[in-house]
């Protein structure tokens, strides 16, 4: 009876392993989006172009949307996604983490795209009458930067006021309710609340910030498939490309993806950057800046080097940016 046994623990065992390199291979054949409610992976997302590309090359895409940047980063930390866009200070605060990322691409500055905000009837005039008072934003996230650039340029230190950290829809009931002083935000959420509640700007991104769009990848899966990301990269400039020529096409489009209506979009739509491009070593220079100044501030644990988690791309994918 033992050669019996024997070979039905070989069958079982050969096909358990054919079932794991099934479900590898399936994997390995589906590439996973992490996207925002808002920006040019929504319209990405909308067209199908990148699937039908995509398919050629035996891969399906798989969306899912992250309600901000850190939580999109977590994201591909823990491996549940691949590929992503977030604003420039999340990857800072991912790689800090330990987060196995790359650097893809990056869109244009957009500076009027994130503010500082306050209530219509704040008798906060400035910046710098933020001193001592609550001013609530997403940990982590691009307005991060914003916040510590725009107290620094006021002759204000960081710890001159006092943070609370909440995800946008928190932090808008936050600033409703009066409960804190300032909302730190970006847009839709900064249109909307400038449209809806008259929220005025105390200062936005503007001569301090860049706010750079980032697209990331997990550098196992950059490495594994530079032609996915090449394609993924040629689609995303594309579509950047035909929204900055047609903004109230963008306007009809996304306005009822985000419950918003088409005067608070368009304004959204027209202060974004599009147009996808590689790292440039000016674009690495300010994202070092931006790690090396949340490393002085003690709000990461270590000193980073972003030049080494930026990918290279294929020779001729570069020449023809």
């Amino acid at each position: 009876m033992r050669p019996v046994i024997l070979r039905r623990g070989l069958v079982a065992l050969f096909a358990a392993a054919v079932t794991f390199g099934a479900i590898t291979q399936a994997q390995a054949e589906t590439l996973r989006i992490g996207y925002q409610k808002y920006g040019t992976l929504v319209l990405l997302k909308a067209k199908g172009t990148l699937e039908k590309r995509l398919a050629a090359q035996g891969v399906d895409v798989q969306w899912t949307e992250f309600p901000g940047g850190p939580q999109l980063l977590e994201g591909l930390n823990v491996g549940s996604i691949d590929f992503g866009v977030t604003g420039e200070t999340p990857p800072v605060f991912a790689q800090a983490a330990g987060a196995d990322l790359l650097y893809v691409a990056y869109e244009p500055p957009a500076p009027h795209s994130e503010a500082i905000l306050v209530p219509k009837d704040s008798p906060v005039k400035s910046v710098a009458d933020l001193k001592g008072k609550k001013i609530v934003l997403n940990k982590g996230s691009n307005v991060h930067y914003l916040l510590v650039r725009a107290l620094e340029d006021a002759g204000l230190k960081y710890t001159d006021i006092q943070t609370v950290f909440l995800p946008p829809a928190d932090a808008r009931a936050a600033f409703e309710r009066g409960s804190v002083d300032a909302w730190v935000i970006w847009d839709p959420y900064q249109a909307a609340a400038e449209q809806q509640l008259q929220a005025r700007t105390l200062r936005d991104g503007q001569g301090i910030v860049d706010n750079h769009q980032f697209y990331l990848a997990t550098k196992p899966y950059a490495q594994k498939n530079p032609e996915v990301i090449k394609t993924l990269v040629e689609e995303v400039r594309a579509i950047g490309e035909w929204s900055r020529a047609n903004p109230e096409d963008v306007t009809q489009q996304v306005s009822p993806l985000l419950g918003l209506s088409a005067d608070i979009t368009r304004t959204s739509v027209k202060r974004q950057g599009y147009g996808a491009l590689f790292l440039t070593p000016e674009v690495v220079a300010a994202q070092q800046k931006i790690a090396d100044t949340f490393y002085q501030l003690k709000l990461i644990p270590k000193q980073l080097s972003i030049k080494d988690v930026i990918w290279t791309p294929p020779a001729a994918v570069a020449k023809a940016q």
